[in-house]
């Protein structure tokens, strides 16, 4: 009792040295519109408005950052995928199977490469998704033209672990979800409405020159990102741009 009567006092006294007024509530809407002018006018003038623009430059910002990045459709990337894990010699890839991604690439997968669910408690399988996954692959929220990035929302059967913990990670993005900058992606989803509990911001493989100032990779996650730019229907995935993209003779 004598703890709680302490407690009030001390609140009642902080209350009255500094009183809560409406002023900061009233200014956040005219801050947002000035915020929001700022962006508008720096696109204007310098960002790619067009979706082919915005994923060219979300090709050239991912490839600068060491990731290896394929144009194609959603006809096209389930097999163009599976080709690279083979001759990449990945054995086991771990994904959700049941998410519409996860169902085409399940059927595309050839008998080299082990398709695993994550449907075990992290504590179940430390060693083995450590010691024997191979890669994981991920379907992005949206993505940030401007900076490369990727934005993950984890959930339940694609948590954090399956873009972090495997030396590959494998993202997939379509270009009608790409957004010119990190404001722009903010105002489009309306974040302002509810952050999920857990957002993943991707920007190339994981590195860190912390020790000794010398660049190294994949020392607190993937050491390798590919990723997958699909637009929704078209025909950009024909056999010639696949071979290309394989390194092979059309």
């Amino acid at each position: 009792m004598i703890a709680d009567d302490a407690r009030t006092r001390i609140l009642e006294r902080l209350r009255a040295a500094a009183p809560v007024t409406t002023d900061v509530a009233a200014a956040a809407p005219m801050l947002s519109r000035r915020i929001d002018a700022h962006f508008d006018g720096r696109r204007a003038m310098n960002a790619p408005a067009d979706p082919a623009k915005l994923a060219d430059a979300m090709q050239t910002a991912l490839q600068a950052a060491h990731a290896e990045v394929w144009r194609t459709d959603e006809a096209g990337w389930p097999a163009l995928l599976a080709d690279r894990l083979a001759a990449d010699g990945v054995r086991r890839l771990l994904f959700d199977p049941q998410g519409p991604e996860g169902a085409a690439l399940s059927r595309g997968l050839p008998s080299t490469v082990e398709a695993i669910a994550y449907q075990r408690p992290i504590e179940d399988w430390k060693r083995e998704l450590f010691d024997t996954v191979d890669a994981g692959f991920t379907v992005a929220r949206s993505g940030i033209a401007g900076t490369g990035t990727l934005v993950l929302v984890p959930d339940a059967r694609t948590p954090r672990t399956v873009s972090l913990v495997p030396p590959l990670h494998v993202a997939l993005v379509y270009t009608d979800t790409l957004h010119a900058d990190l404001h722009a992606a903010m105002r489009a989803e309306h974040w302002q409405d509810g952050m999920p509990t857990n957002l993943v911001l991707v920007s190339g493989p994981s590195k860190t020159s912390d020790i000794q100032q010398t660049l190294a990779y994949g020392a607190h996650g993937p050491r390798r990102l590919w990723v997958l730019i699909v637009e929704r229907g078209g025909n950009t995935a024909s056999a010639a741009v696949q071979a290309q993209a394989l390194g092979e003779p059309a």
